[in-house]
């Protein structure tokens, strides 16, 4: 079992962090907002710390699963940074979905301390999380990467490096991106079943086990039949990654057609109020359109 530290306690981290813990980590948590911090310690056997730096102290991993580039620069950086506080040899695992430039950078500020870097970011939403069972795809050293995997299969449930630092981040972006276009095609199906007056959960049951099935279409349809939203992934999360999907595709040369005109259909959705509403709120917008 190994002492670690957990930075961020969002809807994914609050409950990786409970996974470590339950696994039998000794936990130190940092959260922005104290009192989410002391909650998490209320339910959990653990500590919490006032600084990233106070809660990196002594740890052997810490793992962050925050917002962006700047809270992720915020919770490394700085006197009162994770990276301040760990000790050389110490491995940093993120788990927030940044840009593969943020990510280099601070791989390369991390060895210049001594301290391993893993980009990890995961895959399998709020679900996921809560069961332990995301999908985390990394970049980094093999050795970091190495030492670091039996920390996350303590919520992982497929935890693959796919090569050198920035490599996981690129791979997230290829999942958004499919995601992307995957939510457009089900709404659209859906929203033409309802015009067309076919019944859209017994239309579902009969395409879902051939080549139209996806995750989204067993995961999804019955709430975007129901026009219910408050839960999973949230537009305004998914407008963050696609932003970060289309201007890496514009530093690599790929082409992102629909991938932006998607990203368009969710500004329509925020301008609908619907910011934290669920990525599959993408009907709704079809339907608005009447």
């Amino acid at each position: 079992m190994a002492r670690t530290a957990f930075l961020g306690l969002g809807v994914m981290g609050y409950p990786m962090a409970g996974h470590l813990a339950a696994a039998g980590h000794q936990v130190t948590v940092y959260n922005r907002t104290a009192a989410k911090a002391q909650a998490w310690c209320d339910s959990h056997k653990g500590d919490h710390a006032a600084t990233p730096a106070k809660a990196a102290e002594g740890a052997e991993f810490v793992l962050s699963c925050v917002g962006n580039d700047d809270d992720l620069r915020g919770v490394c950086l700085g006197p009162d940074g994770a990276f301040a506080g760990m000790s050389p040899g110490a491995i940093f695992v993120d788990h927030t979905t940044v840009s593969s430039a943020v990510t280099r950078e601070l791989h390369q500020a991390a060895a210049e301390k001594g301290i391993g870097f893993v980009d990890g970011p995961v895959s399998g939403g709020q679900a996921g999380a809560e069961n332990g069972v995301l999908s985390i795809m990394c970049g980094g050293d093999a050795a970091h990467f190495d030492a670091a995997l039996p920390v996350m299969e303590a919520y992982g449930r497929t935890v693959k490096r796919l090569g050198d630092s920035g490599a996981g981040q690129l791979t997230k972006m290829v999942n958004q991106i499919c995601i992307a276009g995957l939510v457009q095609g089900l709404s659209e199906a859906l929203n033409f079943a309802d015009k067309a007056g076919l019944d859209g959960k017994a239309v579902v049951e009969v395409i879902s086990g051939g080549a139209a099935g996806s995750w989204q279409m067993a995961n999804r349809y019955e709430t975007m039949i129901d026009d219910k939203f408050d839960h999973g992934f949230a537009v305004d999360w998914m407008r963050k990654d696609l932003g970060i999907c289309l201007s890496t595709g514009d530093e690599v040369g790929a082409a992102l057609p629909v991938t932006a005109l998607v990203d368009q259909f969710y500004k329509d959705v925020q301008a609908m109020g619907g910011g934290r509403w669920d990525t599959s709120s993408l009907i709704k917008r079809l339907r608005a359109l009447g």
